[in-house]
């Protein structure tokens, strides 16, 4: 899980279509909003597919989903994935995977990156994203360089999925959007 993906060139194969195909499959299964295919998948390539749509979002608390700035959004795949962070802020929410399933913890991300890379038919596509999809985007790429959420999460946040109510430890930082410096 912890090996970085190789470029994928391809992607107009049999092999890769299946790759993304069975990735969506198991995304929408899961549920989850978003999957790397690298490593996860036996298949060291960079590939990424999400997606968050309206029945997804309607299981979040409506708090949440203002303060994260959450919308819907249509499937994305995106091969070769180039991400650049955007902005001067940033914000801190608890994040969960499907690698560490069961567990959050909170995680700092850039409020707006720029997602560079081609599309399912190779095409090149370039990605404006903010708020949600943002910290989808940067968890995903992180995936594809070999990182996870835990490797980032902010110390002493980390909890199962029936402790998220709990109050953060003393000291912690608050949730929410800061400037960066």
């Amino acid at each position: 899980m912890n090996r970085p993906g190789s470029q994928t060139d391809e992607i107009g194969s049999e092999r890769i279509q299946k790759i993304i195909e069975d990735m969506v499959k198991v995304m929408r299964k899961a549920p989850g909003l978003a999957l790397p295919a690298a490593p996860d998948w036996n298949s060291l390539k960079q590939i990424i597919v999400l997606e968050d749509t309206k029945e997804y979002i309607s299981y979040a608390p409506k708090d949440d989903i203002k303060a994260q700035d959450r919308r819907p959004f249509e499937l994305l795949v995106i091969i070769n994935p180039k991400l650049k962070k955007k902005g001067k802020k940033a914000a801190l929410f608890f994040e969960g995977c499907l690698s560490v399933d069961g567990f959050r913890a909170v995680v700092e991300r850039y409020l707006e990156v720029e997602v560079t890379g081609l599309n399912q038919s190779g095409q090149p596509i370039k990605i404006d994203a903010s708020g949600w999809q943002a910290r989808i985007l940067q968890h995903e790429c992180d995936h594809l360089d070999g990182t996870l959420y835990v490797d980032k999460m902010v110390p002493r946040t980390f909890r199962t999925v029936e402790n998220l109510d709990l109050p953060l430890a003393t000291g912690c930082p608050k949730l929410g959007v800061r400037l960066l410096s």
